[in-house]
Order: C-alpha cells, then structure tokens, then sequence
C-alpha cells in the first residue's frame, strides 16, 4: 500500500483506529489504573478522551491539511504559480512516556501517519500494561509494514537508535533527550524533543487567593504531580505567604480527604524506583503539610515543603511527583534570581490581577508555554502549540502543528512560458545597475 501518497488509505486506518479506541476504552482504563492507580476520571479526561478528540479533529481535516497549499508568488519569478507540498518524512520513530502512557503514544502516531508516515512506537516499559494494551490496539489496526509497536526496556531503544530513520520524537526526561539527540545526529535526523524542567508558578497579593489554591493543587497534583508542565515550585508574595499556605491545605484537604490516602481520586507513584528518588527529596526539608508515605503501594501523601534550600536536590531537580516547595517574593528582583537559576522551563504560570505584572514576567522569561490565573490547561487548545524551549524540548505540536511535525514543506514553483525577462541571464555587461534598481523596488 502506498502509505505516502494515499490520503484515502490514511484516513480510513485511522478510521479503524477510532473505532478500536472507542472499544477499548474500559480496557485502557483498567490498564492505567494497574500501572499506578491513575483515577478512572484523570484517565477519561487527560488519556482516552483527549486522544479521540485528537483523533476526530484529525480525520475530519486531514484532506484539508495534506493538500498543497498555494502561496503568493515572488514578483522576481512572474508569472508562476507556488505552491508548498507537505510531504511524508518517511519511517517515523515515536518514544512515548509512563507518565501519560497512552495519550503521549497515540497522538504523536496519529500526526505521524494522518502525514503519511511509516511509524514504530516504542512506548514505556514503565507502565507495562498500558503498553501491552497498546501493541494489541495497533496490530489489530495496522498492517505491520505500515505501524508496528516495539516493547521492552533500555536494551531495545539503544537498538532502534542505532538505525536510521527519517524522523525521531521523544517524549520523556532531558537527560535521555540528549542521548537521544546524539543518536540522531550521527544520521542527521530531524528530531522533536518534548521534555521538561522546572516550572515556576508565581502568586502575587492581587491574585484571588483561593481560586488560585483551587487551580494549582488541581496542577499540581492530578496524575499524583507526573505531569511535565505541573507547577515544580511555588514562589509567593511574602506579604501573603501564611494565607496562602493556609488556603492551599484547605484545597487539599478538600479534594482528597483527611485520609488522603484512601481517596479514590488521587494516583500512586509510578513503580519503587520513582518513590525511592521523591522520598528521598523530601529528607531534610521542613514539611509544610503531608510527608505521609507507603512504600508498599508507591504512595507519597499531597506534601508542601517550606522554603527549602535553593541549592538543595528538590530544587536542583525536576520533582515530577507530589511534593511542592514554596518560596517566598519581596520584588520582581528575587522572582528574576530564582527563575533564572533553573534554566528556560517547559511551563510557567502567574496568578495575578495585576496585567502589568503579568505581561512582564510573561516577556521577561524564555519557557515553552503556560497560563496566567491558571496552571496547565493551555496544553488542551489544540491552536496553540506545546513544546518547549531550550533544556526543555525542540519543537511543538498539537492540533493542525502536529501534522506539520511529521511533513517536510516542500517548495514548488511552475513557470508560466509565456514570457522571460532576459535579465538574468549572462553575459551581465550594463545590467547590474539595472538588476539592483529591481531588486530595491522590489524589496
């Protein structure tokens, strides 16, 4: 079959995928909730519901998006017609992350093969079921020659990075986004890296204090902190700080509990390994709130750690789990020291009436995108792109930007042979004056 220039071909596997999906998804949930508890309501709203949205939005405009797109001429080439084709890379390889195993495995695919791509998924042996579930879904969809899923651990990603492909995307830590860019660049791969960092989230006295509690523990700890753009750290007016801490454990008492630890809603760390790093963090900081942990169930409580240390490991690291440090402003200097210690982040948000405020700190600072007066839902509008910057990712997608992920833009321009100016052509004797007045008018 050709992959690369059927669309019809394109839009009825994915077709059949949506169908599969909409099937299997008390499959897929049972399967999130076996690899670390994730809440039956995170995982309709952040995993199956979102990929068929995706997948919906992608059917219904992907006749729209694969047509060559014709562009204004340049005057220097009249008369022509120009165009740019979007073209299939060709064989697409896809790292998908545990925390959000399914979302970030599918919506990457589907791009890869609405654009015409041959695509394997490697998705994370961290979250086994989800990923056994996934090689099910794709090869009752696909013919193999067309998408495979490749399992297994360290071993098999070194030998897929070791051949080469077309295009590579990554989902997953920096550190291994890096080994990945260098695996990439030994075939000069086109790669889009999505990654993470450290998120700061600012509250100033104008913000509404307990809408802003509500908002950042919903960031904040949904998939029990796992998510790459949840707030890292807090740094809050020192005019407000008692308040507000007194607001944010009345937040969280409120959606989890007293006994937060028999909340239905709240989700476990992913395996021992990740429990052991956070628990680990958490030693030698005053705890604010929480601290309670279960090493037999993976289980860190919601925990607000009190000014910690700026040199310390929980605010070196990216904390990607439950626990979350707040510090405190007098001026918009100590924001600037402190943000601009971690590097540009993947997300940064403001809680703030005041616009001024708020505009600044959205100019002064590089970071991959992110909310005023809310945290993490600028990642749902598929009109805006999500990637990050520097450290913390190479490229974006989402919505129609997906699509344009997996396709080389490729230029095209069609003479018209009714007419050739001579100008250009050699010999050159008395025309560079004349070649350069066109060139200025033309501008």
């Amino acid at each position: 079959m050709d992959y690369k220039n059927s669309i019809k071909y394109r839009k009825q596997s994915l077709i059949k995928l949506l169908q599969c999906l909409i099937v299997n998804e008390e499959a897929i949930v049972r399967a999130l909730f076996d690899d670390f508890k994730k809440p039956a309501f995170e995982a309709v709203v952040t995993e199956t519901s979102y990929v068929i949205a995706d997948l919906k939005k992608t059917i219904k405009n992907i006749n729209r998006w694969a047509k060559p797109k014709r562009v204004f001429p340049s005057l220097l080439n009249f008369p022509s017609s120009d165009y740019i084709y979007s073209e299939p890379y060709g064989k697409v390889l896809v790292f998908s992350a545990w925390n959000y195993p399914y979302q970030l495995a599918l919506c990457p695919l589907i791009a890869a093969v609405a654009a015409g791509n041959q695509v394997v998924l490697k998705p994370s042996e961290v979250a086994p079921n989800t990923s056994r579930i996934l090689a099910k879904i794709i090869a009752e969809v696909f013919d193999p020659n067309h998408v495979t899923v490749q399992e297994g651990g360290v071993d098999v990603a070194q030998q897929l990075l070791a051949q080469p492909w077309d295009y590579i995307f990554f989902t997953g830590s920096t550190t291994v986004g890096k080994l990945v860019a260098q695996a990439a660049a030994v075939h000069l791969t086109p790669v889009t890296l999505e990654l993470g960092g450290k998120n700061p989230c600012i509250v100033d006295s104008t913000a509404d204090l307990k809408l802003a509690a509500k908002r950042i523990v919903w960031g904040k700890f949904i998939n029990a902190g796992q998510t790459c753009i949840a707030p890292d750290y807090l740094l809050v007016e020192d005019s407000i700080k008692d308040l507000f801490v007194n607001y944010l454990k009345e937040e969280l008492i409120a959606t989890y509990g007293e006994d937060m630890e028999a909340s239905p809603d709240f989700a476990r760390i992913i395996n021992h390994k990740n429990w052991l790093r956070l628990t680990q963090l958490m030693e030698n900081n005053k705890i604010e709130f929480g601290g309670a942990t279960n090493e037999s169930d993976c289980y860190i409580a919601p925990t607000l750690i009190n000014e910690p240390s700026l040199e310390s490991s929980i605010m070196k690291e990216e904390i990607f789990g439950p626990l979350l440090p707040i510090l405190y402003y007098k001026n918009t200097v100590d924001i600037k020291n402190t943000v601009s210690r971690y590097g540009k982040p993947l997300a940064f948000y403001v809680f703030s009436t005041n616009k001024k405020f708020s505009k600044e700190l959205i100019r002064d600072f590089s970071f991959g995108g992110g909310c005023v007066n809310d945290t993490v839902v600028h990642f749902t509008n598929h009109r805006l792109p999500f990637g990050g910057v520097g450290a913390s990712g190479i490229g974006a997608y989402h919505g129609k930007r997906s699509f344009m992920t997996f396709s080389h833009q490729k230029a095209i321009v069609v003479r018209a042979n009714w007419l050739d100016v001579s100008i250009r052509y050699a010999p050159y004797k008395n025309k560079l004056k004349s070649i350069k007045k066109l060139l200025t008018w033309l501008g």
